[in-house]
This record gives structure tokens, C-alpha cells and sequence, in this order.
């Protein structure tokens, strides 16, 4: 923001209704900078440091109809939340961590006041896939709970993890979660079919579970492998077994994306797999 905004309407001490010089309405949230503002007021930019202002219609929509219902020591606490996110990773985040963050975790406490405890199914994953997130998450978990004096669960860590990584990659958390599931579920259809309850601090885990990630992800975006048929044909003579199941994986992950995959990705699955197998089974 390089020029004034002026106050249109206080909604609360750290939530305002601003104008811009084209006369467009902004929500403009920070701490304490709605105190004392009166309407016609100008906020200036140098005090926008620790400021977000929300410039997606929807999305103000959405942030007014939540200050509703929220008290507002939660909104401030959330509003220093995503303050310390965005310091811990040097860049902007997609304004919609405000609706969804203070969203997600004003329903969480209101889980907790009601003793009801929602399980995250791929915590694990999510911290293997998005590590740096899982441990900024832990510590605005931490944040909030010394704020509150409350003890949310470990798998509001992982949700706030995706949250976390849906604002710095401007990807949905819907998608997120969508594809953090398949990969549960794609690593539990491993485990059954080795007959293992694998390591998933090992290292032959971690590379499996990202690259499967990395599959996702270039299966979603339409990305063209180039084919591998003369290698794809010794790893189907030489490791029967994990040939067979990454193609049963593959198939998994077209019916859940509802995209081709490239037949070269069965090569890259099969030698990760053949690596965990060989691992997990030296170990037992």
C-alpha cells in the first residue's frame, strides 16, 4: 500500500472498512487500528507495517460475516498469528489465511469447550511433506494456547500446517487436503501389501511419501514424462511384486484425480518401492 486509506466504518479495535483513493472498500486489519479511529480518518502507509488489507470482495464478505460471531481477543490473536507466519517465511501470504486461519481455529476452541476431538488421519504425511509449515504451525499452536491458556489437540498442528501452505503456494486448501488423503491412503495400501508397519522416520519412507507428492502434483498440472519402456520392462522381470503395486497405486491415483498418469511414473514408484521393501524387510 503506497497511498492513504480512509476510514469508512471501525468494526472493531483491530478491524476497519476502508476507502482507497479510487473509492474502493477495503478491510484493513491490524492491531489496534481501529482505536480511536473515526470515520474520514486517514490511515497512512507507514503504519501498515504489521497491516493486511483484504481487497478480494469475497473475501471481505466472508471476514465480516466472521467478526460476527468471534470475540475479538481471538481476531487479534489470530491477526499476531499470521503476523508471526508471514515473519517466519520472509513473504506475503494469500489474504484468504485470514478467512480460513481464524475460521478453522475459532472452531477448533469451540471443538475443545465441547469436548469434541476431530483426528487429523495424515498428520504424519503432512509433516513429512511440508515440514517447515508443520513447525511454524506448531508454534502458532503454542501461540495460541498460551494466549488462551488451552490445550488444542496435535492434529489442529497439521491442519494449520495446510493452511499454512495453502497461503504461501496460493493453492487451495481443499486440494491440499484432497491430495494429502490420496497419500494416506496410497501409503496404507503399501503397508498391506509388504505386510509392514513401516518406519516413518526412515529415510526410504520420506522420499517415497514425497515423491508421491511430487507425482500428484505433476499428474495434476498435466506434466508429460518421458517414457521409460526398456527400464520399465526390467523392473517388471526383475521385482514382480512392487512392479504390480505401483500400478495398483496408479490406478488408485487416477480414479481419485480423474487424470491420466503417465506410464513412466510406474518405473519411478517401483524403484522406491523395491528401496523400502529391501529396507523395512532387512530390519525386521
Amino acid at each position: 500500500m503506497n497511498k492513504s486509506l480512509q476510514v469508512k466504518k471501525v468494526l472493531n479495535n483491530n478491524v476497519v472498512v476502508a476507502i482507497n483513493s479510487s473509492g474502493e472498500e477495503r478491510i484493513v486489519i491490524g492491531k489496534g487500528i481501529g482505536f480511536g479511529k473515526k470515520q474520514g480518518e486517514e490511515i497512512f502507509p507507514k503504519q501498515v507495517d504489521k497491516l493486511f488489507v483484504l481487497r478480494d470482495e469475497n473475501e471481505q464478505e466472508q471476514y465480516k460475516t466472521l467478526l460476527n460471531s468471534i470475540d475479538e481477543k481471538i481476531v487479534e490473536l489470530i491477526n499476531d498469528v499470521i503476523v508471526h507466519i508471514r515473519t517466519r517465511f520472509k513473504n506475503e501470504l494469500n489474504e484468504h489465511i485470514h478467512v480460513a486461519l481464524t475460521d478453522h481455529i475459532t472452531f477448533a476452541i469451540k471443538r475443545l469447550e465441547q469436548s469434541m476431538d476431530i483426528k487429523n488421519p495424515f498428520l504424519t504425511e503432512t509433516q513429512t511433506l511440508y515440514p517447515k509449515e508443520y513447525t511454524v504451525a506448531e508454534e502458532a499452536i503454542e501461540i495460541i494456547n498460551k494466549s488462551l491458556g488451552i490445550h488444542l489437540p496435535e492434529g489442529e498442528i497439521g491442519f494449520v500446517a495446510l493452511h499454512i501452505h495453502s497461503a504461501i503456494t496460493n493453492k487451495s486448501v481443499t486440494d491440499i487436503k484432497k491430495h494429502s488423503e490420496l497419500i494416506n491412503t496410497l501409503m496404507q495400501m503399501i503397508q498391506d501389501s509388504f505386510e509392514l508397519s513401516l518406519d516413518t522416520k526412515s529415510i526410504n519412507y520420506l522420499r517415497l511419501v514425497r515423491h508421491l507428492r511430487h507425482a500428484i502434483e505433476r499428474v495434476s498440472m498435466g506434466d508429460i514424462m518421458e517414457e521409460q519402456e526398456k527400464l520399465a520392462n526390467v523392473l517388471k522381470e526383475e521385482y514382480p511384486l512392487c512392479y504390480n503395486l505401483a500400478w495398483k497405486l496408479i490406478k488408485v491415483m487416477q480414479n481419485t484425480l480423474q487424470k491420466p498418469v503417465p506410464h513412466a511414473e510406474a518405473v519411478y514408484l517401483t524403484m522406491h518401492l523395491q528401496r523400502l521393501s529391501r529396507y523395512d524387510n532387512d530390519d525386521k
